[in-house]
Parts: C-alpha cells; structure tokens; sequence
C-alpha cells in the first residue's frame, strides 16, 4: 500500500494520530529532502513516542522523479510505503502528484491522508472568499511569464490563492499596487508558526506596510476576485438567432458544442 502523508507546516502538534499510525507502519519512505524527512521522523519519535523506524529513504523531487519512477521496481509496493511532503500536503505545488499518476497507471493501492495545507488555512483566514477560489501555487520568477501570471490573478473571477517566497512578496505586492491599487489582499507568513503574521488591506496600502515588516518567512497570499467580472453564457439559440451566414454561425455552435461543422452547417442549409 502507498499513502501519501501530509505533514505540519509549521507546529508540529498539527501532525494526525492517523500519519503517525501509518508511518509506524511504513517501512520505505519517499520525500522530497531526506535530511528533511529524517529530521521530522526524529522529531516525531521524541516529541509523541511514536516508534517510527523507517528502512528506506528515497529522494524524489522535480529534478529526478522521471529517472527514479522508471526504474523503481513495482514489487516496493508489496510493502507499506509513505510519501512525505516537506511539509503540508502532497502533490500540491509538489513532486507528489507525479507519483499518484504513476500508482494510478500501474494500479498500485493508494490512499491519501488528510491534513495541513497552507492555501486553505489562507483562503479561511483571508475572509475573502465564500466558496470558488483558484490556485495558482508560486508564480514564474521573472520576465513576460511573471507579469501575465499577475494580471490572470488580477483578472480571475474567483479568489486567487499564491504561495511566494520571502525574496519576491513585497516585489508581488508592489506590482498589484501598480496595477490594481485598492484590489483588497489577505496576505500571511510563517502559518501556525509562534511568528505567524497576517495582514490584510489593499494593494496599496499592503505595500506600505510591508516595507517596514520582516519579511522572513514563507508567504501565501489570497487576492479579492476581479469585482468587475460577469459571467455571460451564450447559447445555441443565441447563435441562431443571429443575423449571420450559416457558415459563421455553424462555425460558433461547434466552438460551443464540439460537433463538427460541416455537419451543423449541412443541417442549417437544408
């Protein structure tokens, strides 16, 4: 069996009796860090008495789960084995997932076990959202890339939940002031650590007060939806009511209806 084991992101008494349980029961273990991994097991094993006695250590991370995934050997899976995300919940902005699709493919038992996660502890605590959000995870570091990244966030009619490092967040927050100065931003670093810090306000005004702020920490960041967004459905009567050619018109019902066109438009021109 493979079980995907959340781990605390910052208090360690967040830790489940259920991942305790199961890695007591695990004898192999794929995480992102060993050293990581090892030291959260020896923290685990002092703090809570819980007998974890791993066998295995396997580093599995974006720059080497193709290699290791093609050549581990499916029998592994005979046993009881965990994935360990460095801290919160596996597969999301994380190795992890690459390594459902690969259980899924092969039909290897899996479970994954709840707990921790960083975007919705910041989505509940921002109070900016109800119930749809969007998560984008870290955004591109720079370039082209960065800047459509941060006018999507801008424009989602939903919630946009961001993870960003401490090096980047008052660059991010400066370039929603520039853009969009009263968009209200829920913004939180070090979430259930003693130091955790939460701020809320607008773009402009979070700017300003993150330049006087320490800014250590790992940050999530939970932007208002676009205020200015309406959702608008177009429908197949819509189209035919049109006062267009049966080509434009069977060109628009297959966008909207998957169908093939030349059959629409040979049904329009009976």
């Amino acid at each position: 069996m493979l079980y995907f084991v959340p781990t605390p992101i910052g208090n360690l008494s967040d830790i489940s009796l259920r991942a305790l349980s199961v890695l007591h029961e695990c004898e192999i273990l794929f995480c992102e860090d060993t050293r990581v991994a090892k030291s959260l097991i020896n923290l685990l094993n002092t703090r809570f008495d819980a007998n974890i006695n791993i066998q295995k250590f396997i580093s599995l991370h974006t720059h080497n789960e193709d290699e290791i995934l093609s050549k581990i050997e499916l029998e592994i899976f005979d046993k009881n084995v965990a994935f360990l995300s460095d801290a919160g919940m596996p597969g999301i902005s994380d190795p992890g997932a690459e390594l459902v699709n690969f259980a899924i493919k092969n039909g290897i038992a899996y479970e994954v076990l709840s707990g921790s996660n960083a975007a919705l502890l910041a989505v509940v605590a921002s109070g900016l959202c109800e119930k749809e959000f969007c998560f984008l995870g870290f955004l591109p570091n720079n370039g082209k890339e960065r800047a459509a990244a941060i006018q999507n966030a801008l424009n989602s009619p939903f919630p946009a939940v961001i993870y960003e490092s401490p090096k980047r967040i008052l660059s991010l927050i400066l370039d929603f002031a520039e853009l969009e100065p009263d968009r209200e931003i829920f913004a939180i670093k070090e979430a259930t650590k003693k130091f955790e810090t939460k701020f809320r306000a607008t773009a402009s005004e979070l700017a300003q007060k993150l330049q006087e702020a320490n800014l250590s920490g790992e940050w999530c960041v939970v932007i208002q939806k676009n205020p200015n967004f309406t959702f608008e459905k177009i429908t197949q009567n819509d189209i035919l009511e049109l006062e267009i050619s049966p080509k434009a018109k069977s060109k628009l019902l297959a966008k909207i209806t998957g169908r093939n066109a030349k059959e629409i438009y040979s049904e329009l021109t009976r």
